[in-house]
């Protein structure tokens, strides 16, 4: 173990990580790739509970789920001291108040318009009198806040409401993950997908910005599970085969188990 691991004893990342002496992990089951519920229990399931299990194991503490069902729920509860660590995608306006480890998923985020939509590529959609439905605060909203000049974004309080809002308003289009959507058009709703993504969602573990230590472990416990293949094998026991594993970090450090 090098000289900069060598600080991150089990007891130091502990205290700042999970001060309760529970590792209280946030799940969003509004991101169907990172969570789902299973059919018969309800119990979740899915990268993020694996990754949540294993760390929670290497650490020794208890392990338990705070769940919610939308990503924007999940940053809103940080003001409510909800949870200890979580499963987001990197976004500006969330790291104000969360410090996130490098991506472990990237994730397309794209456009469903109705299928005999005149809209063809992503770049088309931003004109006056386009409405586009989105989950409120989830990470495409705030980048089409950030990046759109002319279309209009309509919010529902989840992403799965963003798709009934789309379809009950007969709004222009609807952003979401790419996985979600094409689930919806495999459905036989007549909609299609706009080819490509107007943008990539990387999707990290973050903690409390103040807890820099925990940050720290969090960001070589990541590389590891992405190197070990622990992620990818994981995505595809949970039926997510397809989804883009990111690249490991330079961050070539060790995180024994303990």
């Amino acid at each position: 173990m090098n000289e900069k691991n060598a600080k991150l004893s089990v007891k130091t990342v502990v205290e700042d990580l999970a001060p309760g002496g529970t590792l209280r992990a946030a799940l969003n089951f509004g991101n169907a790739v990172l969570v789902q519920r299973s059919p018969g229990t309800g119990e979740p399931g899915g990268v993020s509970v694996e990754l949540a299990k294993e760390l929670a194991s290497r650490l020794g503490l208890p392990l338990e789920y705070v769940t919610y069902e939308s990503a924007g729920k999940v940053s809103e509860a940080l003001t409510n001291d909800e949870w200890d660590i979580a499963f987001l995608a990197v976004d500006p306006k969330r790291a104000l108040k969360i410090a996130f480890t490098e991506p472990y998923v990237v994730i397309e985020g794209s456009y469903m318009v109705p299928r005999n939509s005149p809209y063809q590529k992503n770049e088309e959609l931003d004109q006056p009198g386009v409405r586009i439905a989105v989950g409120a605060n989830a990470a495409y909203d705030l980048y089409l806040s950030r990046t759109l000049q002319h279309a209009q974004l309509v919010r529902a309080p989840t992403t799965p409401g963003a798709v009934d809002l789309f379809l009950e308003e007969k709004l222009e289009a609807a952003a979401g993950v790419r996985y979600g959507l094409k689930k919806v058009v495999e459905s036989g709703r007549e909609v299609r997908l706009i080819d490509g993504h107007f943008m990539l969602i990387r999707q990290a573990m973050g903690v409390p910005i103040s807890r820099g230590i925990g940050r720290q472990y969090l960001d070589l416990f990541i590389d590891e599970m992405i190197t070990s293949g622990f992620i990818k094998r994981k995505l595809v026991e949970n039926g997510q085969p397809d989804v883009t594993v990111a690249p490991a970090s330079s961050k070539r450090g060790k995180v024994k188990k303990q």
